[in-house]
């Protein structure tokens, strides 16, 4: 089919692409900003457009040819208006397929009872469902609570809470029922929804094989990471409050904190069975698995590709150095232009380690890898197999390469003991004017609150240390003899 994806760059939408191209589909990505795109796998394989949603001339264009159209935009973070922002957004997009003769559109809103005094997010949620309807395409609206993945909003909100809270003092919410549903589970309905006509026109509630409560949720994720937690509840904590501590604690600004926050007073759980019967080959998974599933991205033997690429498209700018938090990574990237070639800066990063050493004071690198192994680590004695040449697998130091792409990157993953799970990344990219942009890229996955600390208690070092090496490195390309 011929298949539009609204919101492409997002977090459900920038999954859906790949597994739409997986089967077959012709896939058109409308966005508002497409440079934003830059950096996924699979760019090069989808049309993009420039649209938004609230700009009706551009949806003629985006929709054009269209058969299905996906629906995966909203406005939580846009303001109070973001209710009506996205009714009127829904009724465009409606009228504009209408028009264009598309046969049909696919939703993803919220769970929770119609009848319910449903908070003012999830109403809007379903609000937009009936909107996008009322030109009269057929919808497919699937509703779901929390999903369970790397950069979810609702779940990295029990993430960041959990991880760095050891002592949670919370309202009555942390009581109130839900449905979890893993992401892959998500994309799976998303995309049988086209192979499946019964949908056409219906409300489908999905969500995972478990029902617990918020509390269950916190207790659950610290239990898999390890963590000890307590849950103090109190009754006096309103959504405002609560919405600051989490923008105090978390990465997640309180204008969209607080409309999710308040949502959390409706229990949101399957009610309608009707997704077995016209889904009947989805067999969801349950909550702890779906975590392990989040929490295996980052997990050192079989890291992804993806998260880094997505981390570095999402946060690339001419900053010279960007300190940034995203999908439960903390991030330090700096970057400089080197009059060099990709290849000769690649020569030089690539043999970094061993007897090169690591340009900017060693000294303190020596150190670090005397203490971790006094600490029973692996400290710096493992050296390099080669002065000059990595591929994936060597030991270099107290780091294991992960990913080599010759003349462009080099990633390495930490094997000293640290609280937490590390990266180091050195990529360079040439420039139209022929130098080239070099960007190094240290990744933290801090474990608890004593990970956290100890990644901020290293800023100042790392501001003396990575800075001082990357530029060494531009140095060493620029004075090395052309080939």
């Amino acid at each position: 089919m011929r298949v539009l994806v609204t919101g492409a760059n997002g977090y459900v939408g920038g999954r859906l692409v790949p597994q739409l191209l997986d089967r077959g589909h012709t896939v058109r990505c409308m966005v508002r900003d497409p440079s934003r795109l830059q950096g996924r796998a699979w760019v090069g394989q989808v049309e993009i457009v420039r649209g938004d949603v609230l700009d009706a001339p551009s949806l003629v264009a985006a929709l054009a040819g269209i058969e299905v159209a996906y629906y995966l935009v909203h406005s939580l973070g846009a303001g109070a208006d973001f209710h009506d922002r996205d009714l009127r957004a829904a009724r465009a997009f409606g009228e504009a397929a209408k028009a264009a003769g598309v046969a049909r559109l696919i939703y993803l809103g919220g769970l929770g009872e119609s009848s319910a005094d449903l908070s003012e997010h999830l109403r809007s949620r379903h609000d937009t469902g009936a909107a996008l309807g009322e030109a009269g395409v057929p919808v497919t609206e699937f509703r779901a609570a929390v999903i369970v993945g790397s950069g979810s909003v609702s779940f990295e909100m029990i993430r960041y809470l959990t991880e760095r809270v050891p002592v949670m003092v919370c309202p009555n919410w942390v009581s109130t029922r839900i449905q979890p549903i893993a992401i892959r589970d998500v994309l799976t309905y998303l995309v049988e929804a086209l192979d499946t006509p019964a949908s056409t026109g219906q409300v489908v509630e999905i969500g995972g094989s478990d029902v617990l409560t918020y509390g269950e949720m916190m207790t659950g994720y610290a239990r898999l990471r390890g963590l000890k937690r307590w849950m103090l509840p109190v009754p006096f904590l309103t959504p405002r409050l609560s919405s600051y501590w989490v923008h105090l604690v978390t990465p997640i600004p309180a204008a969209i904190a607080r409309p999710l926050i308040e949502g959390l007073r409706n229990e949101v759980i399957v009610r309608d069975p009707r997704a077995r019967q016209w889904f009947p080959t989805i067999e969801p998974v349950g909550y702890l698995e779906a975590v392990r599933r989040a929490l295996a991205s980052f997990d050192g033997d079989s890291v992804e590709t993806s998260w880094s690429d997505a981390l570095t498209s999402s946060h690339l700018t001419l900053d010279p150095v960007v300190l940034t938090t995203q999908d439960g990574l903390l991030l330090e990237r700096r970057q400089i232009t080197v009059k060099a070639p990709p290849q000769r800066v690649f020569d030089v990063f690539s043999a970094l380690g061993g007897a090169t050493g690591w340009l900017r004071m060693n000294w303190a690198w020596q150190l670090r890898g005397l203490i971790d192994r006094l600490s029973g680590g692996v400290g710096m004695r493992r050296g390099r197999r080669d002065p000059r040449h990595v591929r994936v697998g060597d030991a270099v130091d107290f780091w294991r390469v992960e990913a080599v792409e010759p003349g462009r990157l080099m990633r390495l993953r930490a094997e000293m003991k640290v609280p937490g799970r590390a990266w180091l990344e050195f990529q360079v990219r040439p420039l139209d004017d022929g130098t080239s942009l070099v960007v190094q890229t240290a990744y933290f996955a801090p474990r608890g609150l004593f990970g956290l600390m100890y990644w901020y208690a290293l800023y100042p070092i790392h501001g003396l240390i990575f800075g001082g090496m990357v530029r060494e490195i531009g140095r060493r390309a620029e004075a090395a003899p052309a080939i």
